[in-house]
């Protein structure tokens, strides 16, 4: 998220301490006293942005879902095949992981714990909705393209979400120090090259 500056909003202001409270207190479970010292009011006036800690959260989640789709909107648009969309939708996500370090916390669910149920599954529905995108793109590669996953279009997509899923969870297990982003083309390179193949290709393999 953008540093805060006077013409954000309360509103906006109160994310942001989240989030910069998220990436700077890892592994403490985060109190409304503690984000109004941080913003610099009452615990009232936070309440009268947000009826709860619960609404807080999800406006970071909602924050992320725009941000997200709105991107991989335009990445489907500028992108003409299966390949490009899916190495720019999984690039997306790893480089707005390390840009966000406090949200990652949410993103792996560590935040969450001992939070209301459902915002861990509205964090489940946003992995939920990109693994059906990348299933949406991976199928459009047959009639556009010629080519298919060398194995089922739903174990393709689980795979390449959870590598990327994967590299998350080390960025905040290592206190942000194993960046998302870092050897991601090498492994790019690794993940994609039996990702989609013609028919010749798959009756040879």
């Amino acid at each position: 998220m953008t540093q805060a500056n006077p013409k954000q909003s309360r509103r906006e202001q109160i994310l942001q301490a989240l989030a910069l409270m998220l990436e700077e207190d890892s592994g403490k479970r985060i109190t409304t006293a503690a984000l109004a010292r941080q913003v610099g009011v009452s615990e009232a006036a936070l309440y009268r942005h947000f009826p709860s800690k619960a609404r807080m959260f999800e406006g970071l989640i909602e924050f992320i879902e725009s941000t997200l789709f709105e991107r991989i909107a335009l990445i489907l648009q500028d992108n003409d095949t299966a390949h490009a969309r899916v190495h720019h939708i999984l690039s997306l996500l790893l480089g707005f992981a390390e840009k966000n370090p406090g949200l990652c916390r949410l993103l792996n669910g560590d935040a969450l714990t001992g939070e209301t149920a459902r915002l861990r599954v509205r964090m489940a529905q946003l992995f939920e909705r990109l693994e059906t995108q990348l299933k949406q793109v991976l199928r459009e590669a047959e009639p556009r393209e010629g080519l298919r996953p060398a194995i089922t279009v739903t174990a393709a997509a689980n795979l390449l979400l959870a590598s990327a899923e994967g590299r998350i969870g080390q960025y905040v297990r290592s206190d942000y120090r194993k960046r998302p982003t870092e050897h991601w083309e090498e492994q790019w390179r690794l993940l994609s090259r039996d990702l989609l193949l013609s028919s010749q290709e798959r009756i040879a393999v």
